[in-house]
C-alpha cells in the first residue's frame, strides 16, 4: 500500500511547533522567571498607563457624542431602582463607573456612537479574548500546576528550617505567577507593618483572588473549609508543606473547636500569621461590613490590612450569587487588568476593657478609613439571608427618636 505525504501538513506541523516554542519562551523569559525572582521589567505598569489615556480619550468622545446628537448618557440605575437601593444591597453590585473602560459592564450601548468607537471596542474586544486570555488561562495553570507538584515535593521533606524555607519560596513563586495571571498590577504600602509569625492578618474581602493578592508579597498560613475536586487537590498538597488550617463543614459551625485550632497556631511563633477575612462573604470595593467576632477573640496579635480595588481595569467583586466560580474567573481573565493598591496598618491588640466586638468594631474602621471605604455595622450575610430582628429593632429605636426630636422641635418653635 502506497503512503502518499501532503508538504502542506508536514508545513502545519512544523509552523505549530515554532509557534508554541516562541509562545512557551516569551512566557518564560517575560513573566514566568522574574515572577520566580520576584522583579518586573515595567511593562505592565507601562501597559495601565496606556489603557488610562485610551479610557481618557473613549469617555471625551462618549461626552461630545451625547451633545452631538443631544441626549442624555446612560445611567446604570433607573430613579425608581435608586429610590429603592439601600446602604446594604447596593454593596452586593456592580459599583459605577463614571468613565468608560471599553467593557459591556460599565455601558454596552458607548461604542455605538462614533465610528472610532466602534473599532476601538472591537479592537479591545480581540486583544482580551484573542491574546490576553490565552496567555492568562496558560499562566493561570502553570502557576496551580507547580504549586501543586513543588508543594508536594516540599511535603516529602523532614520538618525544619530547610523545608519552611523552600515552602515559603515556592508558595511566593506560584502566587507571583498566577498573580501574573491576572495582569495585576499591586502598589504595596507600609512595608514595615506586614504581619509576623504568631498572628492574625485580618483584611477586607472582595474577591477571592484578595489571597492571591496578599500572599504574593508574603506567606500566610491560610484557613478554610475542605473542598473536593481540583480545590481539594491543590489544599491536599499545600498543607504537606505548610500549616494551612482547614476543617471538614461539620467542624466550620463549632466556633469552639475552630477558636482553639487558631489559637493553637499562634501559640506556636515559628509558625506563619493566619490570613482571615472576617467579613465572610464578598463586598463590592465600595465598603466594609461586620466583622465576625471570632478571630478576635483569640487574644493574638490583629495585623489589619486595607485592599482597595481600581474598578477603572475590572470588576474585581465577585457576586457569589451571580456568578460562579469558573464564570467569575473568565470574566476577571478577560478584562483589562487587576490594578490595585494595599496597605499594611500598625499591628493592634485588644485594649483592656474592650470585649471581642468592639476590637473587631475598631480594626474594622481603621481598614475603612485607610481604604477610602464606607464603614457599615451591617452584616455581610445579608447578601444571602434576611434582616436580622434585633436590627430590625434597633433601626425602629433609630427612627423613633428621630421623630420624637423633631416633635419636640416643632413644639418648641
Amino acid at each position: 500500500m502506497e503512503l502518499f505525504f501532503n508538504p502542506f501538513d508536514n508545513l502545519v506541523c512544523i509552523l505549530l511547533g515554532i509557534s508554541f516554542t516562541v509562545w512557551f519562551t516569551l512566557l518564560l523569559v517575560f513573566i514566568i522567571v522574574p515572577a520566580i525572582f520576584g522583579v518586573s521589567f515595567g511593562i505592565r505598569r507601562l501597559y495601565m498607563k496606556t489603557l488610562l489615556k485610551i479610557f481618557e480619550w473613549a469617555t471625551l468622545r462618549i461626552e461630545r457624542g451625547a451633545k452631538e446628537k443631544n441626549h442624555l448618557l446612560y445611567k446604570p440605575y433607573s430613579n425608581v431602582e435608586s429610590i429603592m437601593d439601600d446602604e446594604v444591597t447596593k454593596r452586593f453590585s456592580a459599583e459605577e463607573l463614571e468613565s468608560w473602560n471599553l467593557l459591556t459592564r460599565s455601558n454596552y450601548n458607548f461604542h455605538y456612537i462614533s465610528l472610532r468607537l466602534t473599532v476601538l471596542w472591537g479592537l479591545g474586544l480581540l486583544i482580551r479574548y484573542g491574546f490576553l486570555l490565552p496567555l492568562r488561562v496558560t499562566l493561570a495553570f502553570t502557576g496551580v500546576g507547580l504549586l501543586v507538584f513543588l508543594t508536594s515535593l516540599v511535603g516529602l521533606l523532614p520538618n525544619g528550617r530547610m523545608k519552611n524555607f523552600l515552602s515559603e519560596k515556592v508558595h511566593l513563586m506560584c502566587y507571583r505567577i498566577c498573580v501574573r495571571a491576572l495582569t495585576a498590577i499591586i502598589t504595596y504600602h507600609d512595608s514595615e507593618n506586614k504581619p509576623k509569625n504568631g498572628g492574625i492578618c485580618v483584611a477586607n474581602h472582595t474577591s477571592p483572588i484578595d489571597v492571591i493578592i496578599l500572599a504574593s508579597d508574603g506567606c500566610y498560613a491560610m484557613v478554610g473549609q475542605i473542598h473536593g475536586g481540583l480545590m481539594g487537590v491543590i489544599q491536599r498538597s499545600m498543607v504537606k508543606a505548610c500549616p494551612h488550617i482547614w476543617f471538614e463543614r461539620s467542624e466550620v459551625k463549632d466556633r469552639h473547636l475552630v477558636a482553639k485550632r487558631l489559637s493553637d497556631h499562634v501559640e506556636d511563633k515559628s509558625k506563619l500569621p493566619i490570613l482571615i477575612f472576617p467579613e465572610g462573604t464578598c463586598i463590592n470595593n465600595t465598603s466594609v461590613m461586620m466583622f465576625k467576632k471570632g478571630s478576635f477573640e483569640i487574644g493574638a496579635t490583629v495585623y489589619p490590612v486595607a485592599i482597595k480595588y481600581d474598578p477603572r481595569f475590572g470588576d474585581a467583586f465577585w457576586n457569589s450569587s451571580k456568578f460562579g466560580m469558573v464564570n467569575y474567573l473568565l470574566r476577571m481573565m478577560s478584562s483589562w487588568a487587576i490594578v490595585c493598591s494595599v496597605w499594611y496598618l500598625p499591628p493592634m491588640s485588644r485594649e483592656e476593657g474592650e470585649d471581642a466586638v468592639q476590637f473587631a468594631n475598631r480594626v474594622k474602621a481603621a481598614i475603612a478609613r485607610q481604604g477610602g471605604l464606607v464603614d457599615l455595622l451591617w452584616d455581610g450575610g445579608l447578601k444571602r439571608g434576611k434582616v436580622k430582628d434585633t436590627f430590625k429593632e434597633e433601626q425602629q429605636k433609630l427612627y423613633s427618636k428621630m421623630l420624637v426630636g423633631t416633635q419636640e422641635d416643632r413644639s418648641r418653635s
